[in-house]
C-alpha cells in the first residue's frame, strides 16, 4: 500500500463532523475516486436534518459547516438521478440560500445560535453556492466574511467576528482559517464561468494578499505556527497543506505567479515526511478542540487534496 492510500484508510477510519465529511468527499472528489466521494455525500444525506443540514451527529450548532458536502452531493445527485439524493441536495441549497440565519445584507452567520461571523465559512459555503450555479451569492459571501474578517495590520484574516457586539472574539490570524479562506476562494474561482474575469481577479488578489502576508512566516520545516504571526504558539502542518492546495491549483490555472511554488514544495516536502505508518498526517492542528498539535480528519483530506492538486500541475506541465 503507498502512501496516499494509508493517509486514505486512515482518513476513512475517522469519526467525522458535519465539516470534515464535508472536505473528505472533495478530497476523494478532486483525486479522482468518485465512488468514494458519491458515498460520503450518500452518507451527509443520509444524516440530513428537518432544517437541510446535512452530515449532522449529535447536537451541531453550526450553519455553514454542514454546506461542505454540498459540492459532492450535486455530484452525486446529477451522477445517480436518485430522488433521495435529489431531494437532499436541494434542502441543503434552500438552507444555504433562505433558512439559514443571516444578518440583514444576507451574509451567512457561522453559528445558528450567535451572530458570529467565521473565517472557516469562506471554505464551508461559497463553493457550494458556486458549484450550484449561484455565483453572485457566493461571491456575495466571500465579500462578507472578507469585510468582517480583514484585519489590516497582519494582512491577514482574523478567526471569529461578534457582529452583535461589534468586536472581534478572536482577532489572531489563526493559520488554518486563512488556510480555509484561500482554499474556498481557490475551489470557487475554479468554479466561475467565462464572464466572471473581473471577479475573478479580485478573488486572485484577495489570495494573493493572504499569501504575500502568511508565507514569509514559514518555519524553515515547512511548517506554520497555529497563530501565523505568533512563534509561541504550536508549530503545525495543516495551514501549509492548505497554502500549498492554493498555490499549486492557482499556478496551474494560471492566476498566480510561480514565485509562490517553492514556498508549496517545502509543505510538501516536509507533509510526506510526517505521514506515520498508519497513515496519519501529524503534527496538525488537532481534534478535537484544534487547539494543540495532533490528527484530524480535514488534516487527512487536505494532504490528500494537496498531492492531487500537485500531480495536477506536474503531470500538465509534462
Amino acid at each position: 500500500m503507498n502512501q496516499m492510500d494509508r493517509v486514505k484508510r486512515a482518513a476513512l477510519a475517522m469519526q467525522r463532523y458535519s465539516w470534515e465529511q464535508g472536505v473528505l468527499a472533495q478530497a476523494f472528489l478532486e483525486c479522482g475516486e468518485e465512488e468514494m466521494a458519491l458515498l460520503l455525500a450518500l452518507e451527509g444525506a443520509n444524516r440530513q436534518t428537518a432544517d437541510g443540514r446535512c452530515a449532522q451527529i449529535g447536537f451541531q450548532d453550526a450553519a455553514t459547516d454542514p454546506c461542505a458536502v454540498g459540492e459532492a452531493l450535486i455530484f452525486a445527485a446529477e451522477k445517480t438521478g436518485d430522488p433521495f439524493v435529489l431531494k437532499a441536495k436541494d434542502a441543503l441549497l434552500q438552507w444555504a440560500l433562505q433558512d439559514a440565519p443571516r444578518n440583514e445584507k444576507g451574509i451567512v452567520y457561522h453559528l445558528c445560535s450567535a451572530w458570529e461571523f467565521w473565517v472557516d465559512s469562506m471554505y464551508m459555503l461559497p463553493p457550494f453556492l458556486a458549484r450550484a450555479g449561484y455565483f453572485d451569492a457566493a461571491l456575495h459571501q466571500i465579500q462578507g466574511y472578507w469585510d468582517a474578517l480583514w484585519v489590516e495590520e497582519t494582512g491577514l484574516l482574523a478567526h471569529r467576528y461578534d457582529e452583535e457586539k461589534g468586536s472581534f472574539i478572536r482577532k489572531a490570524p489563526w493559520g488554518v482559517g486563512n488556510g480555509w479562506a484561500c482554499a474556498g476562494m481557490a475551489r470557487v474561482m475554479g468554479l466561475l464561468p467565462a464572464g466572471y474575469e473581473k471577479e475573478k481577479a479580485a478573488l486572485a488578489e484577495k489570495i494573493g494578499l493572504l499569501m504575500d502576508h502568511a508565507l514569509p512566516l514559514q518555519m524553515e520545516n515547512g511548517m506554520f505556527h497555529d497563530v501565523l504571526t505568533d512563534p509561541g504558539t504550536f508549530p503545525e502542518l495543516n495551514a501549509g497543506q492548505m497554502f500549498a492546495y492554493t498555490i499549486y491549483r492557482g499556478v496551474r490555472e494560471g492566476w498566480l505567479e510561480q514565485r509562490y511554488l517553492p514556498y508549496a514544495e517545502r509543505v510538501h516536502e516536509r507533509a510526506v515526511q510526517c505521514v506515520d505508518a498508519y497513515g496519519l498526517v501529524r503534527p496538525v492542528c488537532g481534534m478535537p478542540e484544534f487547539d494543540r498539535p495532533g490528527i484530524a480528519a480535514e488534516g487527512q483530506a487536505f494532504f490528500i487534496l494537496m498531492e492531487s492538486a500537485r500531480q495536477a500541475l506536474f503531470t500538465d506541465g509534462e
